[in-house]
Order: structure tokens, then sequence, then C-alpha cells
């Protein structure tokens, strides 16, 4: 691994990060998925805040999309934000028991009500697949914001690595298919850029947990095996070039990640 000047604190968990994963077959990593939800530390309930699964109707012709609701355990004499978040994982691992300590944070520290997103991976499921049940499921946060005692003036989209990718292509969908309205991006660390060819893409080829022949499979496998041509701005939103009518967004980026002059 290349020396870098990573900051102190984060040394000694460096030798137990990943570096280069086998992502080539589905096979692999369906074996990838099993062993990270097998070593997953789930975050501990938190008494303010009520969770609750739901399946709700998926895009045309599609199955059922989970999602996991967090509201705050007090009651409230007015309606809440709401927050849909995306967990990340490549396109291709990740649920949202990952995120349930993120969004209980949310949740009880914000005052807010978050719909987290179980959405179809790649490779079984290509774009658009995964981004139509986060679609579908910002249609039906909006669509519940009176039973969630939500405002649906003030509903917010968030996600981390691929899922900030797939935010950012979802406010581009629901501006183009007028609405949901949202209000707010959060996009961290996103993964926006198919082309690959950013300075900080080709510099990261061995650093831990994410790094250029990651990222080379992750889109390899969401864009899917049949991709040839253009690659839409809804898949690869770093491709758009009119950014008019966007909610304004919080993006944050790492030094010494891939992703970052994407994000940039």
């Amino acid at each position: 691994m290349t020396e870098r000047a990573y900051d102190k604190d984060f040394l000694p968990y460096l030798s137990e990060l990943p570096t280069l994963q086998d992502f080539s077959t589905a096979e692999k990593i369906q074996a990838m998925r099993a062993m990270r939800a097998e070593s997953l530390v789930a975050a501990p309930p938190r008494d303010d805040v009520v969770m609750e699964d739901r399946r709700i109707p998926g895009p045309d012709g599609a199955p059922e999309v989970p999602i996991r609701i967090y509201r705050p355990r007090a009651a409230s004499d007015s309606p809440r934000p709401a927050v849909l978040e995306i967990h990340g994982g490549g396109f291709m691992l990740g649920n949202v028991e990952m995120m349930d300590g993120w969004c209980q944070m949310v949740a009880g520290d914000v005052d807010a009500v978050v719909v987290s997103v179980e959405y179809r991976l790649a490779p079984e499921d290509p774009f658009p697949a995964g981004l139509e049940d986060c679609h579908a499921a910002l249609v039906w946060t909006a669509s519940n914001a009176a039973s969630l005692g939500v405002d649906p003036a003030r509903l917010a989209i968030a996600g981390q690595s691929a899922g900030g990718g797939l935010a950012a292509g979802l406010a581009l969908l629901a501006r183009d298919r007028g609405g949901p309205a949202i209000c707010f991006q959060l996009l961290e660390i996103p993964e926006l850029d198919d082309r690959l060819d950013t300075p900080s893409m080709l510099a990261f080829q061995d650093t831990p947990f994410w790094n250029r022949p990651n990222a080379v499979w992750s889109w390899k496998h969401y864009l899917g095996p049949d991709h040839r041509g253009e690659t839409s701005p809804y898949a690869a939103p770093a491709r758009a070039t009119n950014l008019a009518g966007l909610p304004p967004a919080y993006v944050s980026t790492m030094e010494f990640d891939p992703l970052r002059d994407e994000g940039i």
C-alpha cells in the first residue's frame, strides 16, 4: 500500500480495511454481501426513536420496495421535516441496516422523519432499477406526508458514496418528472462519474476500502453488460449539463479517495 499522510487517528484501522476486492461475478458479490451482513454490528436502538419496516409499491412491473422508517417517539404539534436516506455500497453492496445508527441520529437529534430505502443492487439489477426504487420511495414519502407527520415542503434526500450518486441522480429525475419537490441534497463522498478519469481517480489505485480498480467494477456492473455509448446523467450525474431547478446541495469529499475530484 502506498504511504500517504493519513490522519493519525485512522492509522490503527487501516490494516482492517480491504483494498482490492474481487467483484468479478455476481456469485462473488453475493458472498461478499453475506459476509458483510454477518459481520455487521447492529446500532443499538435509541429510546427516543421508533423504527418500522414496510414494503411499498415499486416501479411499474417491478417488485415492492422495502423501506425502514425512523420517527421521533415524542409527539409534535407541527409536521416534521423528512429525509430519504440512500445507503452506499458501490451500487453492489449495502443495506438499510448499515445506516441504522445514522438514521436514528437524524430522527432523534434533528427531530425529523427518516425513510431509508432498500433499493435493488447490481449486477443482478443494473441501472435504472435502483434509481427507480429510490424514486418510488420518494413518491411514496411525499404522497404519505400527512400520515407520516411530515411537511412535504421540507423533504430532503441524502446518500453516501453510491448512495450519494443515486441521490444526485434522483434530484435530476424528480426535477424532470415534475416532482416530488426536494428541498435539499446531502451528497456524501458521492459516486458520480463513470468516465473514471479525474486526477484522484487515476491516482488512487490502492487506497483502502475504495480505489480505482473497485470503481471500475462498480460502474461496469451498475451500467450493465449491454451498456454501449453515452451514459445517462441519471446514472452518472457528473455528465449532466443542465443543473437548473435543482435543490441546494451539500457535497462532502475525502482527501485520499478516488471519488474526491468528481465530488468537487
